[in-house]
């Protein structure tokens, strides 16, 4: 009987991961990409819904720029799962379905009699880009939701509803529009209220809550220096939201520990492995045999990752404000370290 239950025990705990991060690893590579020029960012992991590492990396190099453990980073793309994540909050609430037709919100635009919430949330709509117009990136300067608005019944759609799956914002700012009608408030203040105050997540901010100590974007060169961004108000819902990866990684831990939204709701908004590669506002990230879930951002000039392992209890957040190392080349070795696996440096030209 003993032999049994020793058994069970090491079946159950094979289940989680054990081993040590070695951060002493992660501090050499985080120390190589910081002394060759190869990035400037922020990494946080936690374990078992506990921060084991934290560590910010090549902001010395900008020269006279000021910055504290608390200098936020624009996440970009992460926005999305939180737009997501407040859709899902309604749906539970009762006061929206995945099934609601777009029509019963804006009846004008394209399809919107077939297009369900549904299909925003996974791409699945057929709309388009409206940050690109004319074959180029139209919102670095402010611009007002109409002129959005209109962008988006010009570009129309380009399939039909279910027919296949292409990454889309222009879903994701009428997302936005969908949680501030029902709220009746500014998705700042949606953010405030349903995401950054009940997580006690002090530098997690909405770009219409005016966020101060943030990072700009920088390019190398012969040196570092600070090149234009889009603006972030243009993009709200949709890659507007500056944090900390402490906070990131507090969201999806709190998130994947149902604090947020119900098991049965969450597991709505993540892919179906071995189907789907994009969920309804969460993304699979697989990395050999770990497989994570979470969500990725990308501007001009700042990007950010954030991804949690299920299986192992395992968060990574990851934000870059001046990228030397593609994003995804960078957390391949983060998470080949964290899993003890070999890895080449990369090379930073």
């Amino acid at each position: 009987m003993r032999l049994k239950i020793v058994a069970l025990l090491v079946l159950v705990s094979g289940n989680l991961f054990s081993q040590e991060i070695n951060k002493a690893k992660i501090d050499d590579y985080l120390n190589y990409v910081e002394n060759n020029n190869g990035g400037i960012g922020s990494v946080s992991i936690y374990k078992n819904g506990q921060e084991v590492y934290n560590r910010s990396f090549g902001q010395g190099k900008l020269v006279p720029v000021k910055y504290t453990k608390e200098t936020k980073y624009q996440i970009a793309s992460v926005t999305k799962m939180v737009t997501a994540i407040l859709i899902f909050k309604l749906v539970e609430q009762g006061k929206l379905k995945l099934d609601t037709k777009l029509s019963d919100f804006y009846p004008e635009l394209p399809n919107a009699h077939r297009i369900t919430v549904k299909n925003l949330l996974e791409h699945t709509s057929g709309l388009g880009n409206f940050a690109i117009r004319d074959g180029a990136i139209w919102v670095f300067d402010k611009v007002t939701d109409q002129e959005i608005f209109e962008e988006i019944k010009k570009q129309g759609v380009s399939f039909e509803p279910n027919e296949k799956v292409a990454y889309s914002n222009s879903a994701y700012i009428l997302l936005r529009m969908i949680v501030e009608n029902t709220y009746k408030k500014g998705y700042n203040k949606v953010v405030e209220q349903e995401i950054a105050k009940p997580l006690h997540l002090k530098n997690f901010v909405s770009a219409k809550s005016n966020p101060t100590n943030t990072f700009k974007s920088y390019t190398y060169g012969a040196d570092w220096g600070e090149i234009k961004d889009i603006e972030y108000t243009n993009v709200i819902g949709v890659g507007d939201i500056a944090s900390t990866t402490k906070d990131l990684n507090t969201l999806i831990v709190d998130l994947f520990q149902y604090k947020i939204i119900k098991k049965e709701t969450l597991e709505l908004m993540m892919p179906i492995v071995g189907k789907e590669d994009w969920g309804r506002g969460l993304a699979l990230f697989a990395y050999d045999d770990h497989l994570f879930f979470g969500h990725s951002g990308d501007v001009i000039g700042t990007h950010a990752r954030l991804i949690y392992n299920p299986k192992d209890k395992i968060a990574i957040s990851y934000a870059t404000n001046g990228e030397r190392i593609p994003s995804n080349d960078f957390m391949t070795i983060l998470v080949a370290i964290i899993y003890n696996k070999a890895f080449d440096l990369p090379e930073i030209k």
